[in-house]
């Protein structure tokens, strides 16, 4: 049964006789560690004080555990600490002088037995505290006396320990000395030569004895020479040398990842980055859902398109205003392909003229509003009275407007042009009727991608979500720009051009954001519903457009390395393993560092118990076995050989 207070408990982490350790997220949807005291414990004399002394405790000094909040007054007295206090939990719990059993994170978690009566004495009560404390909801009272024993507990045996017995007792005297033996002689067999027993056999000084030497046959015949053996000779050295090759190559593979440098564990000095959507406040923690939104977050694109040109009388080209008119266009994008690639709409970063001259027309008219010499109801009449004889042109009357094209991941800003701002280039365009669509190239690879959902089949009632940029600042130049998320319906779908309206809009900037289904996979582009009041962003472009824009184009939806690591992280990560989790997302960090999700995940699955270790190749370990048994055999062999030639 989970307890009760102000977080939401997502697993257990682990246990002890007095109490347990939960993972849980807050309020703002951070996770924390919540460690917490069983209610029957806490009603035992003392122990409530003794908890609450040594939170305090641990929190002081400059190397201490801080908290996040507790409550001690609660009927289950608890403790909460961030993703920086690391196991602060067994830490507690430890001190309390009891043992701690953490959940295996490839197993469900385990449920402690419940605790049949007080817990076990702290051996030494808690110490004054020194400096102020944290603030909790009760403040800690002293400990009014030791937690007392638990009848029929074992309880120290006082005195020395005595002799067991049946065990050997040390001697108590010198052990006596044996004199030595004295030596029989031993006489050789007069026939054979071998040495006879004592006290057999004719003495040495026997004249009877028989001299072996005596007799003119020889007695000593020469052997043959024995066949050298090539054969074996070869089969030692291709074992030595196989044991050789394979022992290196297993070495060097788990010598270089072991070399790579495994994720920290204490939490970092500096604040990470933040990704542009945090799946976990958006959806249930651990569910589908999340899952789905953390694959193909990382994938969003800001895009922001900045015009720059002259208005002009198109019939002499005679300037309506001496200097420049600046403008952006801003919208969403997702990427395709890790090289760069990225789909987006079509009429936000490659207008038509018509559309520029008309931005163009309303910066002037705000202009002669400013001087006085247009009244601010005039705007729209002005506009639409000087389309059809004005040109937004560049510096010279044949020149086009200069346009500046940049993306940015995670959390955006507007009017950024620098790093992280990253260059792009328009490379094809699908017209309004075949789509509104746009491919287009930035200027760094190893991005993070999104899979398409080619064979997906849409209907009414279909349950999708759709993503997109949006902000809530008012000051638009330098709004800052995250990615937003709704859960979606498909409402009604158009049998001849397969488009599809969706029933939620996330703003006005995710025209080229993605509807994507439940395994996370993008199944349509949004775009403009002209046909509705405000024309919010419900239109969907089904994803066989995506797919021709890209054939057009000779380009392919293709995931990274790097993509399949990060998928493989998630796996284990909304599998319950995070140690496996860790490691794979602090390798998805260090080679892909646009992907700031992984970051976020990482740190979550440290804080949650993983212990990280650097992933080897699969075949390292079998080689280095293989090797192993070839120069086992090898060495084997040529001892064998060479008793065998010595014999």
């Amino acid at each position: 049964m989970q307890p009760e207070g102000p977080y939401r408990y997502t697993h257990l982490l682990g246990g002890s006789p007095v109490g347990k350790a939960w993972a849980a997220l807050d309020q703002q949807g951070r996770f924390v560690t919540v460690a917490v005291l069983d209610a029957t414990v806490a009603a035992a004399p003392g122990w409530r004080e003794a908890f609450a002394g040594i939170v305090n405790n641990l929190a002081q000094g400059p190397a201490g555990t801080p908290f996040v909040y507790a409550d001690f007054s609660a009927a289950a007295p608890w403790v909460a600490y961030g993703p920086e206090a690391g196991p602060a939990a067994e830490k507690l719990f430890r001190a309390l002088g009891v043992e701690y059993q953490p959940v295996p994170s490839s197993a469900p978690p385990p449920v402690s037995p419940p605790v049949s009566g007080p817990p076990q004495p702290i051996s030494d009560p808690p110490q004054p505290v020194s400096g102020m404390p944290q603030p909790v909801s009760g403040m800690p009272q002293p400990v009014s006396g030791m937690p007392q024993p638990v009848s029929g507990m074992p309880q120290p045996i006082s005195g020395m320990p005595q002799p067991v017995p049946g065990m050997p007792q040390p001697v108590s005297g010198a052990a006596q000395s044996a004199g030595p033996v004295p030596a029989q002689p031993v006489y050789p067999d007069p026939v054979s030569g071998t040495p006879a027993s004592p006290g057999f056999g004719p003495a040495p000084d026997d004249p009877l004895r028989h001299d072996p030497f005596s007799s003119p046959a020889r007695r000593i015949q020469p052997s043959t020479a024995p066949k050298r053996q090539g054969g074996l000779w070869v089969a030692i050295a291709a074992l030595l040398l196989v044991a050789a090759i394979g022992g290196g190559a297993g070495i060097w593979a788990i010598s270089a990842s072991d070399g790579q440098n495994p994720p920290a564990v204490t939490a970092p000095t500096a604040p990470p980055p933040p990704p542009g959507l945090k799946p976990w406040a958006e959806a249930a923690p651990r569910s589908p859902q999340e899952h789905a939104l953390a694959k193909v977050a990382p994938a969003m694109v800001f895009l922001e398109a900045i015009y720059t040109g002259y208005v002009r009388n198109k019939q002499d080209g005679a300037l309506l205003h001496p200097d420049p008119f600046t403008f952006s266009r801003r919208c969403t994008g997702v990427v395709v392909n890790h090289d760069g690639h990225l789909l987006t709409n079509g009429q936000c970063v490659a207008p038509t003229s018509e559309i520029l001259l008309e931005h163009a027309l309303g910066s002037l008219a705000d202009t002669l509003v400013a001087r006085g010499t247009l009244k601010a109801g005039e705007v729209g009449g002005y506009v639409k009275g000087r389309l059809p004889s004005s040109a937004f042109t560049g510096p010279e009357r044949d020149t086009d407007p200069a346009v500046v094209l940049h993306g940015q991941m995670n959390v955006a800003k507007g009017d950024l042009k620098a790093s992280p701002a990253i260059p792009g280039t328009v490379v094809k365009v699908l017209p309004l009727e075949e789509g509104n669509l746009a491919l287009v190239k930035l200027d760094q690879a190893n991005l993070p991608t999104a899979e398409l959902n080619t064979s997906a089949t849409i209907a009414p009632g279909t349950a999708l979500n759709v993503l997109g940029y949006a902000t809530t600042d008012a000051e638009y130049r330098s709004a800052t720009y995250t990615v937003s998320t709704k859960a979606a319906e498909v409402t009604e779908v158009d049998p001849e051009t397969s488009f599809y309206r969706v029933s939620e809009d996330v703003g006005a900037y995710s025209r080229g954001g993605i509807a994507i289904d439940p395994e996370g996979q993008v199944v349509g582009m949004l775009d403009n519903d002209l046909l509705a009041p405000k024309r919010p962003n419900r239109l969907v472009v089904p994803v066989a457009r995506l797919t021709g824009l890209l054939d057009s184009a000779d380009v392919d939806n293709k995931l990274g390395e790097t993509d399949t690591l990060y998928r493989s992280a998630l796996e284990a990560y909304f599998t319950g393993d995070e140690g496996k989790a860790a490691a794979q997302f602090a390798q998805v960090v260090e080679q892909a560092p646009a992907n700031a999700l992984a970051l976020a995940y990482r740190d979550t699955a440290v804080a949650f118990g993983g212990k990280p270790e650097p992933d080897r190749p699969a075949w390292a370990v079998p080689v280095l076995i293989g090797a192993g048994v070839a120069l086992v055999a090898g060495l084997g062999v040529l001892l064998w050989s060479r008793l065998r030639r010595t014999r």
